[in-house]
């Protein structure tokens, strides 16, 4: 595989080269084994597909990543940041950067900066940034976000691809019915029309669904696919989601495992914050939006008032059930030890563990069933559509 490689070395400055590895690790390490640091590995093969994108957006984790080679190299703030503008190829990433640096030359610190460049980035990476300022390492802020970055996906990148066999099936079953639904079943009504013969209640309507298929013409395929392009549209509007999403928290065992993945969330972004040192009950503020419900953004508000009032975290915490039961006792063991952070990272670890380990399993078992239903749909159209034969056959011997 080739890689594309930023990196830099102070007597080059920043280059791009292309190098054949067999991973993006290998690449890297390979490159640093010559003396450079890297600032961004990215497949070669992705560079050169089309992006299909609505607007140009400032990548936040990108800049972070350049950002955390060059300091580590030894390079100052402004430095770093008129080289990354020298090399940039988007205009619209130039012109942020620019407004960054002008904002550090008028003496802004790079938080206020950041948030005034039009990059658009998180409170929560703002807040980091912020915290650092007070120590003056800003290298440990954008490792532990860039940390909490790749963390923070993991899980949602093992469902994503977990789901990728299953919707596959999905698809080609789909395809299989529909093409015996609208393409050979009218073709085998006509035949039996033809006969006359008496037909089972079930075969029955599967030969009314082909003639009335087959007088539409070429109108059904036309119709299924304004049914497809409407089901697709209602499914993207804001009120069917929150409608879907509510009846899927429903379901038990599922409903329990996205809940899950919410508090995972949100105890890795405390656990990021505080390692940043910022008040627990200002960290929980910020917290609100990570986790995409409207219940838990409204339990961390509470959580939050409770806190500053001198309630404990773990009895705040098992009150309005922002950890499990695990959770709770290891916040326990955090108040008593005053590792906060700490602590909250291990509970993010055991919760991605456990998600991961439910994810692996409902996959083992999803995928079997969902192939034995698509064959159990396609043989029963099958069978309707050969039993008059086999009846026909019959009534003749």
């Amino acid at each position: 595989m080739r890689f594309t490689l930023k990196r830099y070395r102070m007597s080059e400055g920043i280059s791009v080269v292309e190098i054949e590895a067999p991973s993006s690790s290998e690449a890297r390490t390979v490159a640093e084994a010559a003396g450079y640091h890297v600032l961004s590995v990215v497949d070669a093969r992705k560079l050169g597909r089309p992006r299909m994108v609505r607007g140009s957006r400032f990548n936040i984790d990108l800049f972070s990543e350049q950002m955390l080679g060059l300091l580590d190299a030894g390079l100052g703030l402004v430095e770093a940041i008129e080289l990354l503008a020298v090399k940039a190829r988007n205009p619209a990433d130039t012109a942020i950067l620019g407004n960054i640096l002008r904002a550090l030359h008028e003496g802004c610190p790079l938080s206020t900066a950041l948030a005034g460049s039009g990059s658009e980035p998180s409170s929560l990476y703002v807040a980091t940034i912020k915290s650092s300022e007070q120590t003056g390492d800003v290298v440990s802020a954008l490792r532990r976000y860039l940390a909490y970055r790749g963390q923070l996906n993991a899980i949602r990148s093992k469902t994503v691809t977990a789901a990728v066999y299953p919707l596959l099936l999905l698809l080609v079953g789909g395809v299989v019915i529909g093409f015996l639904l609208f393409y050979v079943v009218p073709r085998f009504a006509r035949v039996f029309d033809d006969i006359g013969t008496e037909l089972p209640w079930m075969a029955r309507i599967l030969v009314h669904w082909g003639g009335m298929v087959d007088n539409a013409g070429a109108l059904a395929p036309a119709v299924g696919m304004a049914g497809i392009a409407a089901s697709i549209a209602a499914f993207r509007h804001p009120t069917v989601i929150k409608h879907v999403i509510k009846q899927i928290y429903r379901v038990p065992a599922i409903g329990e495992r996205i809940r899950l993945y919410q508090l995972a969330r949100v105890t890795r972004t405390l656990a990021m914050l505080l390692a940043g040192g910022i008040p627990f009950a200002t960290a929980l503020d910020m917290a609100k939006g990570v986790a995409g419900s409207v219940a838990i953004d409204a339990s961390l508000e509470s959580a939050s008032g409770d806190i500053r009032t001198g309630a404990s975290i773990s009895s705040v915490f098992e009150i309005h059930q922002l950890a499990t039961e695990v959770g709770v006792r290891l916040l326990q063991v955090g108040e008593r030890s005053g590792e906060m952070a700490v602590m909250m990272n291990r509970i993010a670890i055991l919760y991605d563990t456990e998600l991961a380990r439910w994810v692996d399993w409902f996959t083992r078992l999803f995928e079997p069933l969902l192939m034995m239903f698509i064959g159990w749909i396609v043989g029963c159209i099958v069978l309707l559509m050969y039993m008059p034969i086999f009846e026909l056959a019959n009534a003749v011997q």
